[in-house]
């Protein structure tokens, strides 16, 4: 096992959200498609779930028809519009969004501050974890919700709706290995087929009953909550489902930029939830039997069955958006320490964040599958829905303030009115959705605080395991000392040998010595570290040491990534090379030198630094770790493996 590189990086130089090359309505047309398609299904179950919660405790009446309404809109307002769309877009990474971005954000803007900066990269950790919550429950509520269509528009065959669901994510999930590139051009037209259709049905209704547009002013949200707070704190549990995807905004900024998913929000994607949700509002006052499946009754009998196949497209759209968030996340958290290497495979020739990670995709449909057969119905797993998504906001909330605050220096008066009025929403949805933790809502947490365990042991074994073999590698400059007062036999040829710095010796360096005697002619130690930036320019990837002699053959490099770039060293050590004139520091030929890989065979022992049962919890991830040969793209021939034995 290796600790050269496990802790930030990105995809290549350009940082991701400043380059932007296609037109504004292609970027457009592909955030409708990749960014939106979890909010804009929401309206297959949020509406439903709000009248079904708690045994119907919302009741299908005009006072409480109205209050949800204006419930449902002004949480999109505040959260959506308000906070991601004209304030969190702008707290961007280096042109990257996304939980754990904001927190290396917050993490560099607080530069020496150890102790905040530790606990804001702490809340950026569980953000990430309960992101892997939603990412299991989202495929599973949203397919199941849209083949459940099949109960209203063909109810001979509702019997097949949890046989079918299951079938469509288990295609796509087997999918994941081609990666999306080669359909993601169906994603946009798709969508905005979707958004049409959820619009268009809406408005016919509004129309019929435009009554219902009073439910925008927020005086009803407000006699709601005065006549029976009670319910309209369980009902907000269920209002907070209308809002799910809103970190999406957020998280895909690097892919489209943020002027793309401004425009598609307030354009396409704002008008068409509102004009739905209004249209399912008055269908319910018109007919309040539809509660049960306010979506698909509003539209016409020989609509229902293309809208389930066009909702069963829109939903699988929207799964794919979370797996393939989940794979990111999961890279994003390797390059920042927080996991072991993870077998990363890129799917696009041309885009580096399109990548497949088998070992999340399978633990993913594992989950969701388990889900969907135990709650069987959209209606049971909307009680374990929430908890994740609120937990999120929350913290995005908090991680921004600290960067308005210690970035943008608002003044304190913006502050509080930004933390009261959004964050208290949301902590009033998160409170809402406490409610639901014995009903199913245990799950979500559940699996955010198993990964959140799973980040932090393996951040602080590799700390613990790093210092130890610190030890047993011993200082640099005293064995290159050694390897000049010695004058060891130098055998032909470029010898590399990953490392994380240049104060100590590669165990593989030294092992080579004391088992062969003999070094390479050509030595170069690379150290990989990782920034709290998405991308590092190509100008500044790499640094060029001779530790101290032109002549004895080591080197030192330092190549420096971003948490979105590849960390390929044969790359890095072509371009170092060909920057060198080949009389100087690297006369060394990239292409065919042999890589040596320090290898440290962990062994339990009973020392202080974690709790045994974490401990051995570190030694299954290091054991089920993808090869670092793997992960620093080296070439699997020209790869040697030594080291010695470490005490964890």
């Amino acid at each position: 096992m290796t600790d050269s590189a496990l802790r930030d990086a990105p995809s290549e130089s350009e940082p991701a959200g400043s380059g932007h090359r296609s037109g504004l309505w292609t970027l457009m047309l592909g955030a409708l498609g990749v960014v939106y398609g979890d909010i804009g299904t929401s309206p297959l179950y949020a509406l439903q779930t709000v009248f079904s919660i708690d045994n119907g405790a919302v009741r299908p009446t005009s006072g409480d028809v109205y209050g949800v309404i204006s419930m449902v809109f002004w949480s999109v307002t505040l959260v959506v519009s308000v906070k991601y769309v004209t304030f969190i877009l702008r707290a961007d990474n280096d042109g990257e969004g996304g939980v754990m971005a904001l927190a290396a954000l917050v993490r560099r803007v607080l530069g020496d501050v150890r102790g905040k900066a530790a606990v804001a990269m702490a809340l950026g950790v569980f953000g990430a974890s309960l992101f892997y919550g939603d990412s299991v429950i989202t495929p599973a509520i949203s397919v199941l919700s849209a083949v459940e269509g099949l109960k209203v528009s063909s109810p001979g065959i509702s019997h097949m709706v949890l046989p079918i669901a299951a079938t469509i994510l288990a295609l796509l999930f087997v999918a994941q290995r081609w990666g999306t590139h080669r359909v993601g051009s169906l994603f946009g037209p798709v969508m905005v087929i979707w958004f049409l259709a959820i619009a268009l049905a809406g408005l016919g209704e509004v129309i019929r009953k435009p009554g219902i547009l009073l439910g925008l002013s927020p005086t009803y949200a407000g006699a709601f909550v005065i006549d029976h707070p009670y319910i309209a704190f369980i009902a907000m549990g269920a209002v907070v489902l209308s809002i799910t995807g809103a970190e999406a905004l957020y998280a895909d900024m690097g892919h489209f930029g943020r002027s793309p998913i401004r425009r598609a929000w307030f354009a396409v994607v704002f008008p068409a939830l509102t004009l739905n949700y209004l249209g399912q509002g008055a269908l319910i006052l018109r007919d309040p039997h539809s509660v049960t499946s306010p979506f698909f009754l509003l539209m016409p009998g020989w609509a229902r069955l293309p809208m389930v196949i066009l909702a069963t497209a829109a939903t699988v759209i929207a799964s794919q958006a979370v797996i393939t968030g989940a794979f990111s996340v999961s890279r994003q958290a390797v390059r920042l320490g927080f996991l072991p290497y993870l077998r990363i495979r890129h799917t696009s020739p041309r885009e580096i964040g399109q990548v497949y990670v088998p070992a999340v995709n399978w633990i993913l449909f594992a989950g969701v599958l388990a889900l969907m057969l135990g709650f069987e119905s959209s209606e049971h797993l909307a009680t374990a829905y929430g908890v994740a998504v609120t937990g999120t906001l929350i913290i995005t909330t908090a991680l921004f303030l600290v960067v308005a605050r210690a970035h943008w220096n608002w003044p304190t008066w913006r502050l509080v009115v930004f933390g009261v009025v959004i964050g208290g929403a949301e902590v009033t949805y998160f409170a809402a959705n406490l409610t639901k933790v014995t009903h199913g809502g245990w799950l979500p947490l559940l699996i955010a605080i198993s990964v959140f365990t799973v980040m932090k042991t393996w951040e602080r074994g590799r700390e613990i395991v790093t210092a130890r073999r610190n030890a047993k590698e011993g200082p640099l400059p005293e064995f290159i000392e050694k390897l000049r007062e010695k004058k060891v036999t130098k055998v032909p040829g470029t010898a590399v040998f990953p490392h994380p710095g240049k104060q100590t010796t590669p165990l593989a360096l030294r092992a080579n010595l004391d088992h062969n005697h003999v070094v390479h002619e050509h030595v170069v130690i690379v150290s990989v570290t990782s920034e709290n930036v998405p991308h590092v320019p190509v100008a500044e990837l790499i640094t060029v040491d001779d530790l101290g002699y032109h002549d004895d053959g080591v080197v030192h490099l330092t190549v420096r990534y971003g948490f979105q770039d590849e960390q390929d060293i044969p790359a890095a050590l072509r371009m170092a090379a060909a920057k060198q004139p080949r009389s100087e520091l690297l006369d060394i030929d990239p292409d065919n030198a042999s890589y040596f890989l320090s290898r440290g065979t962990l062994r339990l022992t009973n020392d202080p630094g974690m709790r045994r049962w974490r401990k051995k919890l570190f030694l299954a991830l290091a054991h089920n770790a993808a090869s670092p040969a793997e992960y620093f793209c080296l070439p699997e021939a020209r790869t040697v493996v030594m080291g010695t034995q470490v005490d964890l």
